[in-house]
């Protein structure tokens, strides 16, 4: 990345506002939000090689904390293990303490399917369900018992797919097939999917990579707009992405957490020299 592309990142961070107060925030500053998830220690490992060490990391109520790092750093991995989606990985281990709402996710009497309602996914690939439009926003509610059919079922429908963005320019074929839609409105549609559960984290492994500059311009609009309702993680390469949808950023190296801080710390004065040379591009 080169020093212009640097200053661009800067700017876009000014444009914006600034983020939220960082974790050690000075006496003074901005109140800190209160926190939604909390990991301490965390430590992944993948039969004897470990792919995390020992990371801290505060997901803040109604922000944005994107996760970046080079590939194979640790922060998918990281990703997966706030709603346990590690646990389909029979080599997979993890320790350390990962709470919600002070309650622990890995808990014996954590219901898993309750927990992944409470913290929804949307993926790197839109991956939208072999049913209509509308089928694919209503199967969580009815699985979930929160509505069954009818005019509350179609509400959740309505309600989910607008706070998409989708509603507009699908409401006049929800019967279609899920997958007839651009690859943009398919991963709006799953983002309608995962909020239709009345979710309270969202999680998003890198949800613009295959998308075209268009698509991605509204799914980081959306992504400003659900903060408003939803505690929000993303996993990005994109350093202008991290710099325009997030108010935390947390740098991950070598399965390493290397540097936690606000967003405008981060891409403005970071405190590791390892963050410094990834942002401008020196490496990863």
């Amino acid at each position: 990345m080169t020093d212009d592309t640097d200053m661009m990142v800067s700017l876009m961070i000014e444009e914006d506002g600034a983020p939220a107060a960082a974790p050690d925030a000075d006496v003074g500053a901005e109140a800190p939000a209160p926190i939604r998830m909390r990991a301490r220690d965390v430590n992944v490992f993948y039969a004897d090689k470990q792919a995390l060490f020992d990371v801290d990391i505060d997901l803040a109520l109604n922000k944005v904390t994107a996760l970046i790092g080079p590939s194979g750093c640790g922060k998918s991995t990281f990703l997966r293990c706030l709603n346990r989606m590690n646990d389909i990985i029979d080599i997979c281990r993890v320790t350390g303490s990962i709470t919600l709402d002070d309650r622990d996710i890995y808990g014996r009497d954590i219901d898993v399917v309750q927990l992944r309602a409470r913290v929804g996914m949307v993926f790197q690939k839109p991956n939208p369900f072999p049913k209509s439009i509308y089928e694919n926003v209503a199967y969580g509610p009815r699985i979930h018992g929160l509505a069954r059919k009818g005019r509350e079922l179609n509400d959740i429908v309505e309600k989910s797919l607008r706070r998409a963005g989708l509603f507009d320019e699908v409401s006049d074929r929800l019967q279609q097939p899920g997958t007839s839609l651009s690859g943009g409105q398919q991963q709006r549609l799953c983002i309608a999917r995962a909020i239709a559960i009345s979710p309270e984290v969202i999680l998003m492994d890198e949800p613009c990579s295959a998308l075209d500059p268009i698509a991605t311009a509204k799914v980081e609009e959306l992504i400003d707009e659900l903060r408003e309702h939803y505690t929000i993680a993303i996993v990005t390469h994109n350093m202008q992405q991290a710099a325009r949808v997030s108010q935390f950023t947390a740098f991950f190296h070598l399965g390493e957490l290397v540097e936690f801080e606000a967003t405008e710390q981060i891409f403005t004065n970071p405190h590791d020299q390892r963050t410094q040379d990834y942002i401008t591009g020196r490496f990863g």
